[in-house]
């Protein structure tokens, strides 16, 4: 099977799909299958989103990306600060 990327959106109406088709008596092979995953993958997917709303996935990714952001600037400004203190120490 040929490696996809999926966008948020995109998993969260699979796995709508998939509970359809659990609903309708299919195993989770074969509903995995007919959506076009491999159980490991649904099982991740639902462990990540279920539950979840295209709204909430949306703000969750954006969250993630902030605090991406926000967590290299602290070590970009940590990594400043401990510059700013080896040169200190050597104009003692």
């Amino acid at each position: 099977m040929a490696r996809r990327s999926y966008r948020p959106e995109q998993i969260i109406k699979k796995l709508r799909e998939a509970e359809v088709l659990l609903c309708q008596g299919s195993t989770i092979g074969k509903a995995a299958r007919k959506i076009g995953v491999t159980e490991q993958t649904y099982y991740r997917w639902r462990r990540e989103y279920g539950g979840m709303r295209i709204e909430q996935v949306k703000r969750l990714k954006e969250l993630e990306k902030e605090n991406a952001r926000l967590k290299r600037l602290v070590a970009d400004l940590s990594l400043d600060n401990d510059i700013l203190k080896e040169a200190s120490r050597g104009n003692s």
